[in-house]
């Protein structure tokens, strides 16, 4: 599968990844995933790889943990120097091809960039990204000025049913059980 230079908008796609640098002489490249667990990457057959504003479709080939990273062969890469050239590539998917998930279960990107508000409607900023820690996964929300509380950021747990009283996609909205001053 390898449909060049594609011209869907980066907006339709989720970041998997990035392409570090080349892997041995013969076009393997090094995988950073930001998938969990970072495996999951190579579970797709293609890749869109997206180099300043061009977008191009690869198929991925052979994919395995080498030492504590990752490292793939792709379709048309088979030097280094071909390696080379895509060090630095973002690696996207469709978001049509993300699997489905279960109810009340949400890809990071669907969360980022929702209005986060409490129970009593305070708006506490926006959702800038999450990151993993041991424990629980963490939201970073990048305050508001609403009634007088000073804009900050703020880092709230990712606890649906304690912290995470409800999601709404549609409206855009995240409402959280937490004290504004916290």
């Amino acid at each position: 599968m390898s449909e060049h230079a594609q011209a869907q908008p980066a907006d339709d796609h989720v970041v998997l990844g990035t392409l570090t640098s080349p892997y041995g002489i013969k076009g393997w490249l090094k995988v950073y995933s930001y998938t969990s667990p970072m495996e999951g990457i190579l579970d797709y057959a293609s890749w869109v790889l997206r180099q300043g504003t061009t977008l191009t479709r690869v198929g991925v080939l052979q994919g395995r943990r080498q030492g504590k990273g990752l490292v793939a062969r792709l379709e048309g890469i088979d030097s280094r120097e071909a390696a080379e050239a895509l060090a630095g590539a973002e690696i996207l998917l469709p978001k049509a091809e993300l699997p489905a998930l279960d109810a009340d279960d949400y890809y990071w990107y669907q969360l980022e960039g929702l209005r986060v508000v409490t129970r009593e409607g305070l708006a506490l900023g926006q959702i800038a990204y999450l990151f993993e820690t041991g424990a629980n996964d963490v939201l970073v929300v990048k305050g508001e000025v609403d009634a007088g509380i000073e804009a900050r950021e703020r880092l709230l747990p990712y606890l649906p049913g304690e912290v995470v009283l409800d999601v709404d996609l549609e409206a855009g909205v995240m409402t959280v059980d937490w004290d504004p001053e916290f």
